[in-house]
């Protein structure tokens, strides 16, 4: 596996007039299933956002359904056991991450899980905060 991209990159790979939408669109454009991935907690997070989103951007639950689709046929989707939840609220802790946090720690543990080499988001802190182990392998799309 090459990369997991994280739920921002999603999120701006699917609306055409968002700042980080080219960046975003090329990466998945140009990964396939086999060497690209996404944490299952990611389509939780893809579709909240796409269906809150204020006036004219927020989506109908049915159009979030169908990018979350495309989406699993672009990536591999990547869960967590219940052991492995564990193991990222230990990475949260470790880090010293609290609250929502833990999402980051969530897509963190799927990452290590998926043996990526890189983890790609435009929240660059969230994920360098982690342990040195995810910190150190998370960039954007930017090339």
């Amino acid at each position: 596996m090459k990369a997991l991209l994280d739920t921002s990159v999603l999120v701006a790979g699917f609306y055409e007039d968002h700042e980080h939408h080219k960046e975003s669109f090329n990466l998945l454009l140009n990964h396939k299933r086999k060497d690209a991935c996404c944490a299952a907690h990611s389509l939780a997070e893809v579709y909240a956002t796409l269906t809150a989103m204020p006036g004219s951007r927020r989506v109908s639950p049915a159009e979030a359904v169908l990018y979350l689709g495309s989406l699993r046929e672009r990536l591999t989707i990547i869960s967590l056991d219940g052991e492995e939840y564990l193991a990222a609220a230990d990475l949260a802790a470790s880090s010293g991450a609290s609250s929502g946090g833990i999402y980051d720690a969530i897509i963190g543990q799927c990452f290590l899980k998926s043996r990526a080499a890189l983890l790609y988001t435009w929240n660059l802190k969230h994920f360098q905060r982690l342990a040195s182990n995810v910190g150190e392998k998370v960039k954007t799309p930017i090339r």
